[in-house]
């Protein structure tokens, strides 16, 4: 008990060190947006549904960098240093209003206006992690989740993609087409997307009772459905039948310019265009479907657990591929992850899962948030059982869906469904650098009839093991730097191994010794 209280007050402690406005509550953003050939400025204006949650609240403060702002109302601003101030009358506690801001200006990121591989302009947002402020007025950080719709006008050639749903399409008669999407469901700043292109969408009806569409350039019209469709449907359904409904109007697959890799935008997931259509996408769509859970539907609340974004959406990918492909595949994936995670810790040895007061969003994403917090899912999932472990992951999901979690809070709803206390657990695998090396060897003992096993390690670690003598599988607990364990037997063992299942991640060596 002492040391779960001490590792929550840990998991409290840790924040980034984006400053919060306590009092101030974004409801929903509606952005109009004008674009043109012409140049690579936008025309923009926002308006802001903000309720306040105490009194005499006289500032409201929104990210902005590199636009120039032409006009605010209601109040007075300032706009520097990427802040755009709003001087208002004081609130009082629950109140709502709406400010409007006019703005302009060629983003320098967060939205890139470019060509893609067959020379066509396109335009493509990618927010991740902290860059919606180049384009978008907006509390630029997780913490604050709102709705939000776009009402995009394009030259007519364009097709326009955004989160939500599709409210209206207008030609304008001028050259100019107004697209409008709107996202129903609140969702943090970097999972709102817009992409302008000359698309071929493809409409591939319902998972689950949500649309599935498909968005590629219009030369990849043929290539498009068959090499996302198949596995987007099978992800969505296994998602949805393990953890829960999917929160979304829709699941849009768009291939996207400038990036590599993918961006799990609410309902309308990116894909660098060098990455698709011509090698095999199962992880990497299963990798983006699982966001929608994952990251986006429950969402960090704080930079410092990005793992429950990304380490969730590694293992997530896994268990699809056990479903998927079979169990050595499941295995191979975490035999690959776990080679990763001991080069980045070979080379980086202070580095660990969990951030402690994230100020540089440089790091935000260091590489052992993904398969180190992947593995600690899967050694968390071996610890508790299937059971055990699926309850928690429902639960989890069902009582943050559509808000912000910490790591303290899944921490509380796993320990609920297991009955175990697991501070211990999370703050070895998270907030502690490094992961263990074993080494061991075993013999059998004629005169006794014991198998004796002797393991040493490179740290104090708490380890629940396995060890399989013959077909016969005995639990053991590794505390100390080195220990010794006896076994009953018949006979000699035609072989012993150590956590035959893969179920710890560690660096092992195991072998007999001579009898």
């Amino acid at each position: 008990m002492r040391i779960l209280f001490a590792f929550l007050a840990v998991a409290t402690m840790l924040a980034d060190t984006y400053p919060r406005q306590a009092g101030v509550d974004v409801l929903h953003y509606t952005f109009r947006l004008s674009f043109t050939d012409a140049s690579n400025e936008l025309q923009g204006e926002a308006a802001i549904d903000v309720r306040f949650l105490e009194d005499n609240i006289g500032e409201v403060v929104f990210d902005l960098t590199g636009m120039t702002v032409t006009g605010v109302s209601p109040g007075t601003y300032t706009h520097s240093d990427g802040h755009l101030r709003i001087a208002t009358a004081p609130s009082k506690k629950g109140e709502r209003r709406t400010f409007t801001v006019r703005y302009q200006g060629e983003p320098a990121g967060g939205l890139r206006i470019i060509k893609n591989k067959y020379k066509d302009r396109v335009f493509f947002s990618e927010n991740w992690p902290n860059n919606a402020r180049h384009w978008l007025p907006m509390i630029d950080h997780p913490y604050d989740k709102a709705t939000s719709e776009f009402l995009v006008t394009a030259p007519a050639q364009y097709q326009v993609i955004a989160n939500g749903l599709l409210q209206e399409v207008t030609d304008l008669g001028n050259g100019f087409r107004l697209t409008h999407w709107k996202q129903s469901v609140p969702i943090a700043s970097w999972l709102n997307a817009i992409g302008i292109a000359e698309f071929s969408v493809h409409h591939a009806g319902e998972v689950k009772g949500v649309p599935l569409e498909t968005w590629v350039y219009r030369q990849d019209r043929d290539a498009g459905p068959p090499w996302f469709e198949p596995v987007s449907r099978a992800a969505m359904e296994f998602f949805s039948e393990h953890i829960g409904p999917y929160s979304y109007e829709k699941l849009a697959n768009v291939v996207a310019a400038g990036f590599k890799g993918g961006t799990e935008h609410a309902s309308a997931i990116f894909y660098g265009e060098s990455n698709v259509l011509e090698r095999p996408g199962t992880g990497l769509i299963a990798h983006e479907i699982a966001h929608q859970w994952f990251g986006n539907a429950v969402t960090e609340a704080d930079w410092d657990d990005v793992w429950l974004s990304e380490g969730f959406a590694t293992y997530f990918t896994l268990l699809f591929i056990e479903h998927w492909q079979g169990r050595d595949a499941f295995a191979a994936g975490l035999k690959d992850s776990r080679a990763k995670v001991f080069e980045m810790e070979k080379k980086n040895p202070d580095w660990k899962v969990r951030h402690d007061n994230l100020a540089d969003m440089k790091r935000v994403l260091q590489p052992l948030i993904y398969q180190k917090g992947g593995w600690t899912l899967h050694m968390l999932r071996s610890m508790m059982g299937d059971e055990a472990f699926w309850k928690g992951i429902r639960d989890y999901y069902g009582r943050y869906r559509n808000a912000n979690a910490t790591t303290a809070d899944f921490q509380k709803v796993m320990e609920e469904a297991s009955g175990l206390k697991l501070g211990w657990f999370f703050d070895q695998w998270l907030n502690r650098a490094g992961s263990p090396a074993v080494k061991g060897s075993w013999n059998w003992d004629a005169a006794s009839r014991m198998v004796v096993v002797v393991l040493e390690q490179s740290s104090d670690f708490r380890l629940p093991l396995e060890i399989a003598i013959g077909d016969r599988v005995e639990k053991i607990e590794l505390t100390h730097r080195r220990q010794s364990f006896t076994f009953s037997a018949g006979k000699a063992p035609d072989e012993v191994r150590l956590d035959p299942a893969m179920k710890v991640l560690m660096d092992a060596s195991f072998q007999s010794t001579p009898r």
